[in-house]
């Protein structure tokens, strides 16, 4: 045998296999779990329930017009974005524009015109997701750049809140308007609500924001199962803590009380279903955990110190922006050391 045909499995006289003519690279993990994106998506569509729930029995007929309207934009934007670049409709199916449009429909006020919902499920989708490739391209969270559209566009329309009971109807004619407790909170009112009634959501705010309790229960049953890593949450919910009371210990005057930011707002509802997101958050584990603490206190110095007293929207899309860095300071130390040129 001769030397070129030492270790080779070809005989000798054989032709020569043909090259690859193509070679699939892709980013890691390259290690399938057995979790599919369909699965994942309703997953979350199953954790946001208690949250559906809750937004029927404080606002009827309202936010299952809102949620409906909204979803509907979503799916049929996904559809014409597909039809336009000669996809298949197969994402329609995957669930990630229904989490879109639950996520977005859930962070709007009841009082908000069904044709701005609709507006802001279509900009959600198409400049939110779509025309960065799709699914798992986008760099911001779609649900949030669709809601910080209909802030700039309609501020006065989403910064109008109802008195939860008052919406009986898909209409929502005759509501008794009412500031948030974050806002009276900022403004120095002494209206603030009870601790008590904030954790139910019996107060003003969006449609699936205000219920802690609700988003517990949909953010416990995403962390049981899988679906949703424990850092983002935790380094959300701790930053804005800390934060917070740092702030009201130096001036207890002028800052509510921590428990009072933590139980009013979007914060609980944002760390669990928006802070979670795959594609916005960071892939390593210390990453995503930066990430969670950064909008976090990013949350607060909105609250506390800007004109607006919400910041977890604004908060969140920073972050995501600011994902490729964080992954870039994060990335682990690869098996057997790191090599060197």
């Amino acid at each position: 045998m001769t030397e070129a045909h030492v270790g080779s499995t070809t005989p000798p006289g054989a032709p020569k296999p043909e090259p690859p003519s193509a070679f699939l690279v892709d980013s890691a993990p390259h290690l399938a779990g057995g979790r599919t994106t369909r699965g994942v998506m309703f997953d979350v569509v199953a954790a946001m329930v208690p949250l559906l729930i809750a937004a029927v029995l404080l606002y009827h007929g309202r936010a299952i017009a809102l949620t409906v309207m909204t979803v509907a934009a979503c799916l049929a934007t996904e559809a014409i974005f597909n039809r336009a670049r000669g996809r298949k409709m197969d994402s329609l199916l995957d669930g990630s524009a229904i989490v879109t449009g639950m996520i977005l429909a859930f962070s709007l006020p009841p009082k908000l015109p069904i044709y701005m919902a609709v507006v802001g499920g279509v900009v959600a989708i198409g400049l939110g997701k779509a025309v960065f490739g799709g699914l798992g391209q986008n760099l911001f969270n779609p649900a949030m750049v669709g809601r910080a559209f209909l802030m700039a566009c309609f501020p006065v329309a989403m910064t109008t809140w109802a008195e939860p009971g008052t919406l009986a109807t898909i209409g929502g004619a005759d509501a008794v308007t009412r500031a948030t407790p974050l806002a009276a909170a900022k403004f120095g009112s002494d209206t603030v609500p009870a601790l008590w009634n904030l954790f139910l959501g019996n107060v003003s705010g969006c449609i699936g924001e205000t219920s802690v309790i609700a988003c517990l229960i949909g953010g416990i049953y995403l962390l049981a199962r899988g679906t949703a890593d424990w850092r983002p949450p935790l380094g959300m919910l701790a930053g804005a803590m800390a934060f917070a009371t740092i702030a009201h210990l130096a001036d207890p005057e002028q800052f509510a009380r921590p428990l009072v930011h933590l139980n009013g707002g979007a914060i609980v509802f944002g760390a669990f279903f928006i802070a979670t997101d795959y594609v916005g958050a960071p892939l390593t584990p210390a990453g995503r955990l930066i990430f969670g603490l950064g909008a976090g206190i990013l949350t607060m110095v909105i609250r506390l110190f800007g004109g607006y007293p919400e910041g977890v929207m604004y908060s969140i899309l920073i972050m995501n922006a600011l994902t490729p860095l964080i992954e870039r300071w994060t990335v682990p130390e690869p098996f057997g050391g790191k090599v060197v040129a």
